[in-house]
């Protein structure tokens, strides 16, 4: 499975929506999604700062993590981004590809 980090801001719909309903509930919504999709939620997190909400999950694919941001995003509550996380192990075999590479100019 694959790991991804997404983060949110609330929109004031999605702030409106977390007053009512909490952040327990909210916790609860997002994991069932997930586990739709055949992952698990690793941690959420509310903050301060730029983003209101961090997820971190394991889905089965990009296409998974694409579907959930793009359906979350498209209701209004809430903007994400998601960010594909590596593994130590992802990151030495990405270093041990041989990549032919020519700069501009070179």
């Amino acid at each position: 499975m694959s790991k991804y980090l997404f983060k949110s801001r609330l929109t004031p719909d999605g702030m409106k929506g977390l007053l009512s309903e909490g952040a327990k509930a909210r916790r609860e919504a997002v994991g069932r999604m997930v586990e739709d999709l055949g992952g698990r939620v690793e941690a959420m997190y509310w903050a301060f700062g730029d983003e209101d909400v961090y997820v971190t999950a394991e889905l089965p694919g990009n296409t998974s993590a694409a579907a959930m941001g793009m359906v979350v995003s498209s209701v209004g509550g809430v903007r994400t981004t998601t960010v594909v996380l590596l593994s130590a192990d992802e990151i030495d075999e990405a270093v041990r590809q041989e990549v032919h590479y020519r700069p501009p100019g070179g």
